[in-house]
């Protein structure tokens, strides 16, 4: 089931200038078709980037609806169908596979600090709901709940359409770990922007990452490269983009990327509170990052 690979690109959720709370789905459309005309290998949106923990479910199906319409079935749909509840995130799943995405991506998130079991269960759930491929999306620093490669290689054996990981931990070894203890079978994705270049020569499948909205040829010419054993180019792709990569993860992407879309000359409205726009000095910092030549 699982044929991911490749830059999967997460766009950011446009609101209206006028008043910041209507999707602007003209702009959300325009960027998708950007995306893919760029190059990238899949789209996925609905993620923490998309702020979907801050959507209404209209919203959430208004942004779900647009992006598939606008990918057109030219590369594959990864929606993150994530809640604190295991019953919406089941209707979130089946809506994904309803209107066309080929695989949704689930962040265990929960008020309560989740057992393993409660974890495994609640994954079995959204997949015995759907036939399309789950990517299991492993980052505590968003969700505060860790999935152990134990864990994550244990769900893939028991749930058939479990096919896939993103793991953004920054950390090497679990990645490792994963391939370790499933004996390569279990796909990871690279979900930590300043650890791209050494996920990815470990064996990465691919990229999640909205660092395409802004360097998209960087992106897919660093993928490139470390497929092709060009580590040397590689590694120069990857220092040109390092310091942007760092700055996106800390100043929050949300925020960051509509900046930087909005600098690039697409505007696409702030983040919605609580989340604020840049302030001037971090935007200054950005502005020379996405114009120095």
């Amino acid at each position: 089931m699982n044929t991911f690979e490749g830059i999967i690109a997460y766009p950011i959720t446009p609101f209206t200038s006028r008043d910041n709370e209507s999707i602007d789905t003209v702009a959300l459309a325009a960027l998708v078709d950007r995306l893919i005309t760029d190059g990238v290998h899949a789209i996925a949106p609905l993620g923490s980037t998309g702020e979907s923990a801050y959507l209404t479910e209209k919203e959430f199906d208004t942004v779900l609806d647009t992006t598939v319409s606008a990918v057109g079935g030219r590369v594959p749909v990864v929606a993150g169908v994530s809640d604190l509840t295991t019953a919406n995130t089941v209707r979130r799943a089946r809506r994904a596979q309803e209107v066309g995405a080929e695989a949704v991506m689930v962040l265990p998130v929960s008020y309560w600090k989740l057992t393993d079991r409660e974890i495994a269960s609640h994954y079995a759930t959204v997949a015995a709901a759907i036939d399309i491929p789950v990517m299991a999306y492993n980052n505590p620093a968003t969700s505060g709940i860790d999935m152990k490669p134990e864990l994550l290689v244990s769900m893939f054996e028991s749930i058939d359409n479990l096919t896939m990981v993103k793991e953004s931990t920054g950390d090497l070894s679990r990645m490792l770990r994963i391939t370790e203890l499933s004996d390569g079978r279990l796909p990871f994705f690279n979900g930590r922007n300043p650890l791209v270049l050494d996920a990815l020569k470990a064996g990465a499948a691919g990229w999640c990452t909205a660092a395409a909205c802004l360097r998209p040829q960087s992106c897919l010419d660093l993928y490139s490269a470390v497929r092709a054993g060009e580590l040397d180019r590689a590694q120069d792709l990857y220092d040109d983009l390092q310091e942007l990569l760092n700055f996106i993860v800390a100043g929050g992407l949300p925020a960051t990327v509509k900046a930087g879309l909005s600098i690039l000359g697409t505007e696409v409205g702030d983040p919605r509170t609580p989340l604020l726009r840049l302030d001037p000095e971090r935007h200054e910092v950005l502005t020379r990052l996405l114009t120095a030549s």
